[in-house]
């Protein structure tokens, strides 16, 4: 069997304008509140034409010590031209965790495919 792990794609996102760029704080206490940010094309520009555009970006998060991460929340950008209107990928998602883990930003682009990037996120009590 293949892995699709495989086709995931990462870089520096001030250099690759594919890879989701994460917004999040450091650290947070036990119960806030987290919000994260997350981007494509921050540095450098991605074209969102009909031609060549972000499809999604997906956000999860996994606690350490789990097997598992949790999808915190998917995110479709579904207007690529028509009658003149193009979404941007942007997005802002809020939720609560209990402990520390990783939070993972993957999307997809028509034309050069599945990209990711990861980020820590310290749950202090």
């Amino acid at each position: 069997m293949k892995s699709i792990g495989k086709l995931y794609q990462s870089g520096d996102w001030k250099g690759e304008k594919h890879v989701p760029v994460i917004h999040a704080p450091e650290k947070v206490k036990k119960g806030d509140l987290v919000e994260v940010n997350l981007n494509i094309g921050e540095e450098i520009a991605h074209p969102n034409t009909q031609e060549h555009y972000i499809a999604w970006i997906k956000l999860y998060f996994h606690p350490e010590g789990s097997n598992f991460p949790v999808e915190v929340g998917s995110y479709n950008f579904n207007s690529h031209g028509e009658h003149g209107t193009f979404t941007e990928p942007y997005v802002s998602a809020k939720f609560k965790v209990e402990r520390s883990g990783t939070l993972h930003a993957t999307s997809y682009c028509n034309i050069h495919g599945l990209w990711e990037n990861s980020v820590e996120l310290v749950v202090e009590d």
